[in-house]
């Protein structure tokens, strides 16, 4: 059976002019479904996806995540 890990998805995009940077972590079985995932939503407030660009996706520990979620859902 496959274990869940936890990935960091650093990336930006341009809306209205003004580039934003995102940092996400999630939990998913593979990297390109927590791609997927991160994507999803942030496509949905309206950016298409040929507008974000992706410039890390690398799995971390448990103890490297900093979003309180991932933490209370992984213990």
């Amino acid at each position: 059976m496959s274990e869940i890990k936890i990935y960091r998805i650093i990336g930006n995009y341009i809306k209205n002019k003004k580039k934003y940077l995102f940092r996400k972590e999630v939990r998913a079985l593979r990297e390109k479904d927590a791609l997927e995932k991160v994507l999803t939503q942030i496509t949905s407030i309206g950016i298409y996806r040929r507008q974000i660009k992706i410039q890390e996706i690398k799995e971390i520990n448990l103890e490297a995540a900093q979003d309180h979620l991932i933490h209370e859902l992984s213990e």
